[in-house]
């Protein structure tokens, strides 16, 4: 994904859509990418991404 930069990574799904809902609020576009296997959901992680421009406005909100 060309000018989109994995903002967090997380080991759960719900956390990974309350940080993008934050990040939506405040005007910053994001995307959930699950790499968790199928299988065994204690493999992988969730990765939160946004465009690049908006990372330092993104780090400040979800810190």
């Amino acid at each position: 994904m060309e000018g989109k930069v994995i903002i967090k990574t997380f080991a759960s799904e719900i956390e990974a859509k309350v940080a993008k809902l934050k990040l939506e609020e405040s005007g910053i576009v994001s995307w959930i990418l699950n790499k968790k296997d199928s299988s065994y959901l204690t493999f992988g992680e969730i990765e939160l991404y946004i465009n690049e421009e908006d990372t330092d406005k993104a780090k400040t909100l979800l810190k």
